[in-house]
């Protein structure tokens, strides 16, 4: 069968972003429910905007779509996509906002809104029960002749296609498997930035030479070449003494390598993208950088970050305060971190961590999986949380693993999880972006639309449900005192081994004392990741710990800091 060219670019948009919008491990994945859900979603969400992009600029639905489109960048097809989308499904939207229909009901009309045994009906936008059904008859009335649903019906999977089977396959391996999806000499780092290459780990500097690459130590003190991308190399001529070895022999270089989830990741949907009063061109310039990204954003992360922060907040991230400490830890950072990573799935791409303990240097390991082993989409959430027993086993697995990949001289700290009750006090009565136009939508009604649609990322604790949300706080409670015992009892040859608490609670004393309220420190759009600001928050806490309890684990300070910055300048950047 003949396929259109705009199909297949679409389709492979919306490959991209199915995979950056499954925050839920995929061993949690309820199937076809699971994918009708993630369409429902997304189908409701972009009605919503287009009918408020209508609204505010007291324009036709017709022009407001086409004004959408007109936002989005040429990369990755996406403004091409969405003109196709908009010829394909236009008319009939137009037909149904006409009759005043809610977006829920649109996308239940289109069908990307499913009805049955398993999917029960769910609704974003308050409707009595009675005006819900008649509007959803009246919806299908005016589609009866329409071409859209025989398409929608058809069924077609363009990866099935043999031409784009390969393609799909390697887009889907490089996420699962955490690894970058450009990467010539297989060395697991990239000259590439999204797609799992440097936004994750330390750019390489050299993409054809598996032996080069950041965090390993300098092959004959770098004279001839940079092998460890630090941008430190060559021989002082006037002396004769290699660079490197001036001027990080004996300063204890060390790398920082996150194991994580999306918080870790700095999962981030920018709420200008579901708010018609702040669309512009400039609001979606970063979206094709975000949708290859799987919607993390690590560069801006509190742990392995080296750009910049967007939020004007002074802190840094720990990667950029190693760096600082020691600019021969340039480039030396690794964020082994997934979109519903947990202790139970990790081990599905631990394998990605790049370290050689014959070649490397020692490297600080924060284990951060905050959140996934307490949170879930299933109705009857508790079952499916991870047990203290499950929790010992899953992370002495990890630990083992560690210990054979990790150079002598590591330090690994295991991370507690935080009790997530802030995230209903502080969100459940305020509206969510798409609600704050019309004050129509609250986070309380929109956590229960994505606990209708087996999407909602945290259903103990994003719930209406107290005792369920104390529930969730106690196992979170039981399972860091299980990582607390790991820390105070095992050794390890290779590592030393430390525990943290994840206080949240002192993130928010410290925000709300430069004037702030606890609900800015959450991310607007999903109401359950920590933002940026309480990433670099927690960054800053950390390191204030460490600094006081451990010391060593952070090094020394180079003293030859200065010098390297006047031979090496910013030592070929990020």
């Amino acid at each position: 069968m003949k396929f259109p060219w705009k199909v297949f670019k679409t389709t492979l948009l919306l490959l991209l972003l199915s995979h950056s919008l499954a925050s839920v491990p995929s061993e949690d994945q309820p199937g076809d429910s699971y994918s009708h859900g993630q369409s429902c979603l997304g189908c409701v969400v972009l009605v919503s905007v287009i009918e408020q992009l209508a609204e505010v600029h007291n324009s036709s639905v017709q022009v407001a779509m086409e004004r959408l489109c007109s936002y989005l960048p040429e990369k990755l097809f996406l403004k091409t996509s969405c003109y196709f989308l908009v010829q394909t499904f236009g008319s009939d939207i137009i037909k149904l906002l006409g009759e005043a229909m809610k977006a829920d009901v649109v996308c239940y009309a289109l069908e990307f809104c499913k009805r049955d045994a398993v999917q029960p009906q769910c609704h974003l936008f308050p409707l009595p029960q009675e005006a819900w059904e008649s509007a959803l008859e009246k919806a299908r009335q005016v589609l009866r002749r329409s071409s859209t649903m025989k398409y929608l019906r058809s069924g077609r999977n363009i990866c099935s296609l043999p031409f784009l089977a390969k393609i799909c396959q390697k887009i889907e391996l490089s996420i699962k498997k955490a690894v970058p999806f450009k990467d010539v000499d297989s060395d697991k780092h990239s000259v590439f930035p999204t797609l799992r290459g440097y936004h994750w780990r330390g750019r390489d500097c050299n993409d054809s030479d598996k032996t080069v690459y950041p965090g390993r130590r300098p092959d004959n003190w770098d004279i001839h070449q940079d092998s460890n991308c630090n941008g430190i190399w060559g021989i002082d001529p006037k002396d004769g003494i290699p660079y490197e070895k001036k001027f990080c022999e004996g300063s204890q270089p060390r790398g920082i390598i996150l194991l994580g989830d999306s918080a870790g990741a700095h999962f981030h949907i920018p709420p200008e993208w579901l708010t018609a009063s702040q669309m512009s061109v400039k609001s979606f310039l970063n979206l094709p950088s975000a949708l290859t990204d799987e919607l993390n954003w690590p560069q801006l992360s509190g742990v392995t970050g080296f750009l910049d922060s967007t939020s004007g907040i002074e802190e840094n991230s720990i990667y950029r305060r190693l760096r600082k400490r020691n600019h021969c830890n340039h480039r030396d950072y690794q964020s082994i971190s997934k979109n519903g990573a947990s202790s139970r799935n990790l081990k599905n791409f631990i394998e990605s961590l790049s370290r050689n303990q014959a070649s490397d240097h020692p490297a600080i390991v924060l284990y951060a999986m905050i959140g996934n082993d307490v949170c879930n989409s299933k109705a009857d959430t508790v079952p499916e949380m991870t047990t203290p027993e499950q929790m010992y086993a899953n992370v002495m697995q990890t630990l083992t693993h560690l210990n054979s990949h990790l150079p002598s001289g590591s330090h690994v700290i295991l991370y507690g999880l935080p009790d997530g009750t802030f995230l209903w006090d502080s969100l459940h009565n305020r509206y969510h972006p798409l609600g704050q136009l019309n004050k129509d939508v609250t986070y309380a009604q929109f956590f229960s639309f994505l606990r209708c649609l087996q999407l909602n990322p945290c259903n103990g604790w994003m719930s209406s449900n107290k005792t369920l949300r104390t529930l969730t706080s106690e196992r979170a409670e039981q399972l860091s005192n299980t990582l607390k015992k790991i820390a105070t009892t095992k050794t390890f040859a290779n590592f030393d081994l430390f525990y943290l608490d994840f206080a949240f609670h002192e993130i928010i004393e410290d925000w709300q004392k430069r004037g702030g309220q606890p609900w800015q420190l959450i991310e607007p759009v999903d109401g359950f990741h920590p933002n940026e600001v309480a990433s670099l928050l927690q960054a800053n806490r950390v390191w204030e710990k460490i600094q006081l309890q451990w010391p060593h684990v952070l090094g020394k300070e180079n003293p030859f800091n200065s010098q390297i910055e006047e031979v090496f300048g910013d030592q070929g950047g990020h």
